[in-house]
C-alpha cells in the first residue's frame, strides 16, 4: 500500500475531473450539432428522412451505452480505423446525446402552436428560414430546462467511459483506490467532485421550472 495524504488523493482527483468535464463539454457540444441534423429529418415531411431519424433516435436510446462504446472502441479497428479512448469517448457519447437532444427539441417542435409555423409562411419565408427565425429559437427557449438536465446526465454518464480505458474521474479513483486502500475516501471524494460539477446545473433546471411556472 502506497502512502498517500488526502492532499495527494484530492488532487489526483482534481486532475482527472479536468478530463470529465472536457468529454462532457465536447460531446454536448458535438451531439447538439448532430442532434440538430437528427431533428431537421425527424421533423421533416419526407418519409424517406424521417424514418433513418427514428430509426436512429430509437437505436441509441434503446441500447446501453455501455454497449454502444464497446462496439465504438472495438467495432471501428475491425474496420481498418485506429481509434483511442479519448475518441471513443467522444464519438460515443456525441451519437448517444445526438439522440436524446433530437427526441427533446422534437417535443419543443410539436409543442408550438401550427400558429408560428403560418405566420413564418405569410411573411414569405421558406421553410429553412422559418425554422432558423421563428421556430428552432422558441423551441431551444422551451427546452432549455430539460436540455441542462440532460446534460448533468451526461457528466454522469462519463463514468462509464473508464471501462474503454480513458483516464478521467472514476478511472483515475480506481487507481488510486488500488494503491491506497480507501475506498470510502476515495470514491466519496469521486462523489463529492461530481456532486459541484452537476449541482450548480441541477439548481440552474430547477430555476428555469420555476420562472416558467
Amino acid at each position: 500500500m502506497m502512502d498517500f495524504t488526502l492532499w495527494d488523493i484530492v488532487r489526483n482527483l482534481l486532475l482527472a475531473a479536468r478530463w470529465t468535464v472536457l468529454l462532457s463539454i465536447a460531446a454536448f457540444i458535438g451531439g447538439g450539432i448532430v442532434g440538430l441534423a437528427i431533428l431537421l429529418m425527424r421533423i421533416d415531411s419526407r418519409k424517406w428522412l424521417r424514418r433513418p431519424a427514428e430509426y436512429y433516435i430509437g437505436l441509441f436510446q434503446g441500447t446501453p451505452l455501455l454497449l454502444q462504446l464497446f462496439l465504438v472502441f472495438f467495432g471501428l479497428p475491425r474496420l481498418g480505423l485506429r481509434i483511442d479512448p479519448w475518441l471513443t469517448a467522444v464519438l460515443g457519447l456525441t451519437l448517444c446525446a445526438s439522440a436524446f437532444l433530437a427526441e427533446i427539441w422534437r417535443g419543443g417542435v410539436e409543442a408550438l402552436p401550427r400558429g408560428q409555423w403560418d405566420a413564418g409562411a405569410s411573411l414569405g419565408l421558406h421553410y429553412f428560414l422559418q425554422l432558423r427565425l421563428v421556430i428552432l429559437p422558441q423551441v431551444f427557449s422551451i427546452t432549455r430546462a430539460p436540455t441542462v438536465g440532460f446534460l448533468v446526465q451526461l457528466v454522469k454518464s462519463t463514468a462509464l467511459t473508464s471501462i474503454i480505458g480513458f483516464e478521467e474521474l472514476l478511472r483515475t479513483a480506481n487507481a488510486i483506490n488500488n494503491a491506497t486502500f480507501q475506498p470510502f475516501i476515495v470514491y466519496g471524494c469521486v462523489a463529492l467532485i461530481f456532486f459541484v460539477i452537476c449541482f450548480p446545473l441541477t439548481s440552474y433546471v430547477k430555476a428555469l421550472e420555476t420562472r416558467k411556472a
